[in-house]
Protein backbone atom coordinates (compact mmCIF):
# COMPACT_ATOMS: atom_id res chain seq x y z
CA UNK A 1 0.00 0.00 0.00
CA UNK A 2 1.70 3.19 -1.18
CA UNK A 3 -0.29 5.63 0.95
CA UNK A 4 -2.18 5.37 4.22
CA UNK A 5 -5.90 6.05 4.38
CA UNK A 6 -8.55 5.83 7.07
CA UNK A 7 -12.30 5.44 7.27
CA UNK A 8 -14.07 7.11 10.20
CA UNK A 9 -17.51 6.75 11.74
CA UNK A 10 -19.12 8.46 14.70
CA UNK A 11 -19.76 6.33 17.78
CA UNK A 12 -21.37 7.06 21.13
CA UNK A 13 -18.06 7.77 22.86
CA UNK A 14 -16.58 9.80 20.01
CA UNK A 15 -15.06 8.56 16.77
CA UNK A 16 -13.81 5.19 15.53
CA UNK A 17 -11.43 4.72 12.63
CA UNK A 18 -10.21 1.77 10.58
CA UNK A 19 -7.07 2.38 8.55
CA UNK A 20 -6.25 0.85 5.20
CA UNK A 21 -3.94 -1.65 6.89
CA UNK A 22 -6.85 -2.67 9.16
CA UNK A 23 -5.76 -1.05 12.40
CA UNK A 24 -8.37 0.38 14.74
CA UNK A 25 -8.24 3.86 16.26
CA UNK A 26 -10.41 5.82 18.68
CA UNK A 27 -10.66 9.48 19.59
CA UNK A 28 -13.06 11.47 21.74
CA UNK A 29 -12.70 14.17 19.06
CA UNK A 30 -11.89 13.92 15.37
CA UNK A 31 -8.53 15.63 15.98
CA UNK A 32 -7.63 13.11 18.68
CA UNK A 33 -8.48 10.21 16.38
CA UNK A 34 -6.37 11.60 13.52
CA UNK A 35 -3.49 12.29 15.90
CA UNK A 36 -3.67 8.72 17.19
CA UNK A 37 -3.77 7.26 13.69
CA UNK A 38 -0.84 9.37 12.50
CA UNK A 39 1.41 7.93 15.18
CA UNK A 40 1.63 5.00 12.75
CA UNK A 41 2.32 7.22 9.73
CA UNK A 42 0.79 10.12 7.78
CA UNK A 43 -2.66 9.81 6.23
CA UNK A 44 -3.24 10.71 2.58
CA UNK A 45 -7.05 10.42 2.52
CA UNK A 46 -9.61 10.61 5.33
CA UNK A 47 -13.13 9.35 4.54
CA UNK A 48 -15.85 10.18 7.06
CA UNK A 49 -19.43 9.02 7.41
CA UNK A 50 -20.77 12.49 8.23
CA UNK A 51 -22.19 15.25 6.02
CA UNK A 52 -19.54 17.64 4.69
CA UNK A 53 -21.01 20.75 3.09
CA UNK A 54 -24.28 22.09 4.48
CA UNK A 55 -27.24 23.03 2.25
CA UNK A 56 -28.71 26.51 2.01
CA UNK A 57 -32.31 26.14 0.83
CA UNK A 58 -32.74 22.70 -0.80
CA UNK A 59 -31.94 19.08 0.01
CA UNK A 60 -28.44 18.07 -1.03
CA UNK A 61 -28.30 16.05 -4.23
CA UNK A 62 -25.74 13.78 -2.54
CA UNK A 63 -28.35 12.67 -0.01
CA UNK A 64 -31.09 12.27 -2.64
CA UNK A 65 -28.89 10.12 -4.89
CA UNK A 66 -27.54 7.99 -2.05
CA UNK A 67 -31.05 7.16 -0.83
CA UNK A 68 -32.06 6.16 -4.35
CA UNK A 69 -29.03 3.91 -4.80
CA UNK A 70 -29.33 1.96 -1.53
CA UNK A 71 -33.00 1.06 -1.97
CA UNK A 72 -34.61 -0.42 1.13
CA UNK A 73 -31.81 0.91 3.36
CA UNK A 74 -32.62 4.48 2.27
CA UNK A 75 -33.69 5.52 5.77
CA UNK A 76 -30.03 5.36 6.81
CA UNK A 77 -29.37 8.52 4.76
CA UNK A 78 -30.93 11.55 6.42
CA UNK A 79 -31.31 14.93 4.77
CA UNK A 80 -28.42 17.16 5.84
CA UNK A 81 -29.66 20.11 7.94
CA UNK A 82 -28.93 23.78 7.29
CA UNK A 83 -26.50 25.42 9.71
CA UNK A 84 -29.17 27.38 11.59
CA UNK A 85 -30.97 24.14 12.42
CA UNK A 86 -27.75 22.58 13.74
CA UNK A 87 -27.23 25.56 16.01
CA UNK A 88 -30.79 25.47 17.42
CA UNK A 89 -31.27 24.74 21.12
CA UNK A 90 -34.09 22.21 20.65
CA UNK A 91 -35.17 19.70 18.05
CA UNK A 92 -38.49 21.50 17.61
CA UNK A 93 -36.75 24.79 16.87
CA UNK A 94 -34.28 23.06 14.56
CA UNK A 95 -37.06 21.39 12.61
CA UNK A 96 -38.90 24.70 12.22
CA UNK A 97 -35.77 26.46 10.96
CA UNK A 98 -34.91 23.66 8.57
CA UNK A 99 -38.47 23.59 7.18
CA UNK A 100 -38.38 27.34 6.64
CA UNK A 101 -35.13 27.03 4.67
CA UNK A 102 -35.66 23.82 2.71
CA UNK A 103 -39.34 22.96 3.00
CA UNK A 104 -38.52 19.87 5.09
CA UNK A 105 -38.42 19.24 8.82
CA UNK A 106 -35.49 17.67 10.65
CA UNK A 107 -35.27 14.09 11.94
CA UNK A 108 -34.28 13.34 15.51
CA UNK A 109 -31.31 11.37 14.16
CA UNK A 110 -29.96 14.33 12.23
CA UNK A 111 -30.44 16.68 15.19
CA UNK A 112 -28.71 14.24 17.53
CA UNK A 113 -25.64 14.33 15.28
CA UNK A 114 -25.45 18.11 15.22
CA UNK A 115 -22.35 18.43 17.43
CA UNK A 116 -20.43 15.88 15.36
CA UNK A 117 -21.52 17.47 12.06
CA UNK A 118 -20.35 20.89 13.27
CA UNK A 119 -17.13 19.38 14.65
CA UNK A 120 -16.21 17.91 11.27
CA UNK A 121 -17.38 21.06 9.49
CA UNK A 122 -14.93 23.16 11.51
CA UNK A 123 -12.06 20.65 11.34
CA UNK A 124 -12.34 19.95 7.62
CA UNK A 125 -11.98 23.65 6.82
CA UNK A 126 -8.57 23.91 8.52
CA UNK A 127 -6.91 20.50 8.24
CA UNK A 128 -4.20 19.77 5.69
CA UNK A 129 -5.65 16.31 5.08
CA UNK A 130 -7.67 15.39 2.02
CA UNK A 131 -11.11 14.77 3.55
CA UNK A 132 -14.02 13.19 1.70
CA UNK A 133 -17.56 12.35 2.74
CA UNK A 134 -18.63 8.74 2.30
CA UNK A 135 -21.55 6.60 3.42
CA UNK A 136 -21.16 2.97 4.57
CA UNK A 137 -24.50 1.71 3.23
CA UNK A 138 -23.63 3.08 -0.20
CA UNK A 139 -20.17 1.51 0.06
CA UNK A 140 -21.64 -1.87 1.00
CA UNK A 141 -24.21 -1.69 -1.80
CA UNK A 142 -21.53 -0.72 -4.32
CA UNK A 143 -19.24 -3.59 -3.33
CA UNK A 144 -22.12 -6.10 -3.37
CA UNK A 145 -23.66 -4.60 -6.54
CA UNK A 146 -27.08 -4.55 -4.84
CA UNK A 147 -28.76 -2.94 -1.81
CA UNK A 148 -28.33 -4.82 1.45
CA UNK A 149 -31.09 -7.08 2.72
CA UNK A 150 -30.74 -6.67 6.49
CA UNK A 151 -30.51 -3.80 8.97
CA UNK A 152 -27.03 -3.27 10.37
CA UNK A 153 -28.24 -3.53 13.97
CA UNK A 154 -29.27 -7.18 13.52
CA UNK A 155 -27.11 -10.32 13.61
CA UNK A 156 -28.05 -11.03 10.00
CA UNK A 157 -27.04 -7.49 9.09
CA UNK A 158 -23.67 -7.79 10.82
CA UNK A 159 -22.89 -11.08 9.08
CA UNK A 160 -24.03 -9.71 5.73
CA UNK A 161 -21.71 -6.73 6.07
CA UNK A 162 -18.75 -8.77 7.32
CA UNK A 163 -19.11 -11.04 4.29
CA UNK A 164 -19.23 -8.10 1.89
CA UNK A 165 -16.11 -6.60 3.48
CA UNK A 166 -14.35 -9.96 3.20
CA UNK A 167 -15.23 -10.13 -0.50
CA UNK A 168 -13.57 -6.72 -0.90
CA UNK A 169 -10.45 -8.02 0.85
CA UNK A 170 -11.17 -6.21 4.10
CA UNK A 171 -10.73 -8.46 7.12
CA UNK A 172 -11.40 -6.51 10.31
CA UNK A 173 -9.17 -7.97 13.05
CA UNK A 174 -10.62 -9.20 16.31
CA UNK A 175 -8.31 -6.98 18.38
CA UNK A 176 -8.83 -3.28 17.67
CA UNK A 177 -7.56 -2.00 21.00
CA UNK A 178 -9.48 0.92 22.46
CA UNK A 179 -11.61 1.21 19.33
CA UNK A 180 -12.89 -2.31 19.88
CA UNK A 181 -13.76 -1.53 23.49
CA UNK A 182 -15.57 1.76 22.95
CA UNK A 183 -17.26 1.47 19.54
CA UNK A 184 -20.31 -0.62 18.68
CA UNK A 185 -20.01 -3.44 16.15
CA UNK A 186 -21.93 -1.60 13.44
CA UNK A 187 -19.78 1.52 13.94
CA UNK A 188 -16.62 -0.53 13.39
CA UNK A 189 -18.02 -2.14 10.25
CA UNK A 190 -19.17 1.23 8.94
CA UNK A 191 -15.67 2.69 9.48
CA UNK A 192 -14.18 -0.28 7.63
CA UNK A 193 -16.59 0.26 4.74
CA UNK A 194 -15.68 3.91 4.29
CA UNK A 195 -11.98 3.01 4.53
CA UNK A 196 -12.64 1.13 1.28
CA UNK A 197 -13.88 4.38 -0.26
CA UNK A 198 -10.81 6.21 1.06
CA UNK A 199 -8.51 3.68 -0.59
CA UNK A 200 -10.38 3.91 -3.89
CA UNK A 201 -10.11 7.70 -3.73
CA UNK A 202 -6.35 7.49 -3.10
CA UNK A 203 -6.05 5.26 -6.17
CA UNK A 204 -8.18 7.53 -8.35
CA UNK A 205 -10.96 4.92 -8.70
CA UNK A 206 -13.65 6.41 -6.46
CA UNK A 207 -17.05 7.49 -7.78
CA UNK A 208 -18.83 10.58 -6.48
CA UNK A 209 -22.51 11.42 -6.17
CA UNK A 210 -23.34 13.86 -7.65
CA UNK A 211 -20.75 14.25 -10.36
CA UNK A 212 -19.74 17.04 -10.44
CA UNK A 213 -20.16 17.83 -6.73
CA UNK A 214 -22.91 20.26 -5.82
CA UNK A 215 -22.11 23.82 -4.64
CA UNK A 216 -23.66 24.35 -1.21
CA UNK A 217 -23.15 26.77 1.70
CA UNK A 218 -20.21 29.18 1.36
CA UNK A 219 -19.35 27.74 -2.04
CA UNK A 220 -18.34 24.38 -0.59
CA UNK A 221 -18.79 21.32 -2.82
CA UNK A 222 -20.84 18.42 -1.49
CA UNK A 223 -20.58 14.83 -2.74
CA UNK A 224 -20.66 11.33 -1.30
CA UNK A 225 -17.72 9.21 -2.47
CA UNK A 226 -17.55 5.42 -2.85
Amino acid sequence: MSVRVIGIDACKAGWVGISGERRGYFGATIEQLISSAEQDGPLAVVAIDIPIGLPVDVSRQADVLARRLIGKRSSSVFSTPVRAALLAATHAEASTLNRAATGKGLSQQAYALRTKILEVDAWSRTTHHQVIESHPELCFATIAAHPLAHRKSTWAGVEERRQILAEAGIAVPSDLGLAGELAAVDDVLDAAAVSWAAQRHAEGRAVKYPDPPEPVEDGALAAIWV
